[in-house]
């Protein structure tokens, strides 16, 4: 086998190695964004895929007391219980009745495994609604 020949093969399996770990990669990192409310009708199809889940956390419901914080997010017709492992800061708008999206694992238990949290407080970004007539 001459060098040349060598130089090729070698080249091509480290062009598909490469090409392997990006196709792999982008599947782990590929994420279905989905409400609540689906969540709760396509949940036997989920198992095992990584989702954006959007609710509303639900007032009363954020338990910071066990290692993995816990809360429940919902929506007009459903929620779900969400368990935070994730190593990253909980944002400062994450509170009761704030808006959140989580991105996660639905598990065995039936709990919705979250590693990262979004959140945002709808009230602070409206702007402001005036009624009143303008004469």
């Amino acid at each position: 086998m001459t060098a040349k020949t060598k130089f090729i093969i070698g080249g091509a399996i480290i062009l598909a190695a490469l090409a392997w770990l990006g196709f792999v990669g982008f599947q782990e990192s590929k994420a279905y964004y989905i409400t609540v409310d689906e969540f709760s009708e396509m949940k036997d199809g989920l198992d095992g895929k990584t989702l954006k889940l959007a609710g509303d956390v639900v007032a009363g419901s954020i338990d910071r007391s066990t290692p993995q914080m816990e809360f429940v997010i919902a929506s007009p017709k459903t929620s779900i219980r969400v368990r935070y492992t994730g190593s990253g800061i909980i944002p400062d708008t994450f509170k009761d009745g704030s808006k959140a999206l989580v991105e996660g694992k639905l598990e065995a238990d039936g709990i919705f495994n979250a590693r990262h949290i979004e959140a945002k407080c709808a009230s602070k970004y409206e702007a402001e609604y005036d009624d009143r007539t303008v004469s």
